[in-house]
């Protein structure tokens, strides 16, 4: 069994769904030797590296509709989210991307699939403050979980529940951001990585200084 089918099962997709992903990794593909999207030596493990390390942040809040995705670069998980999610009702993901380029390849790529998503060419700080209300805000390799908490503030303190990625090094950046930080938080086992963790935070606020 290949790694597409193997991601695929464990998902337990849609044949529709399978349908857009292998569209969405044909486009990754296309674009990535002019706009270098993802690490190239990741993209022969796109299944496994990128596709089932986004899907698997769906399985964690099966009932939210609006998510906020920050910094999306090449759609991970986004974008990959949106695909996933096309047939439930209401659903619908934000990308938030700086990179005029990166958007080009996001707007093409939803056009492609069909994911109900949308692309704003923007600065996280410039755009954060009109997403309050979203259930669900998550940024993949993006920063260290302190800026992330700095950047999300707005949304977090208003309901938003953020699904952070992050690698072996989570334990230091729990410990940075808990010096200006309060929040509320668990780690979920990534189930692509046994060294990662998944940090979802359902509380934040400040330290008084």
């Amino acid at each position: 069994m290949s790694d597409r089918d193997r991601v695929l099962a464990a998902a337990g997709v849609s044949r529709e769904t399978a349908e857009r992903l292998d569209l969405y990794v044909a486009q990754l593909r296309r674009w990535q030797g002019v706009k270098n999207l993802v690490g190239p030596a990741t993209l022969a493990e796109v299944w496994t590296r990128h596709v089932a390390d986004a899907l698997q942040l769906l399985a964690l809040a099966p009932e939210a509709r609006t998510w906020l995705d920050l910094g999306s670069g090449a759609g991970i998980p986004g974008l990959i989210l949106a695909i996933a999610g096309a047939g439930r009702p209401g659903f619908r993901v934000d990308l938030v991307e700086s990179n005029a380029r990166k958007c080009a390849f996001l707007t093409e790529a939803i056009r492609v699939t069909g994911a109900p998503a949308r692309v704003r060419n923007a600065r996280i700080e410039a755009v954060i403050g009109d997403h309050q209300g979203v259930e669900i805000v998550c940024a993949r390799a993006l920063a260290s979980l302190d800026q992330l908490l700095a950047w999300t503030e707005p949304v977090l303190k208003s309901g938003t529940t953020g699904l952070f990625p992050k690698g072996r090094e989570v334990g230091a950046e729990l410990t940075e951001a808990a010096r200006r930080w309060r929040f509320v938080y668990d780690l979920l086992p990534s189930q692509t990585d046994s060294a990662a963790r998944i940090v979802r935070v359902t509380a934040l606020d400040r330290v008084e200084p």
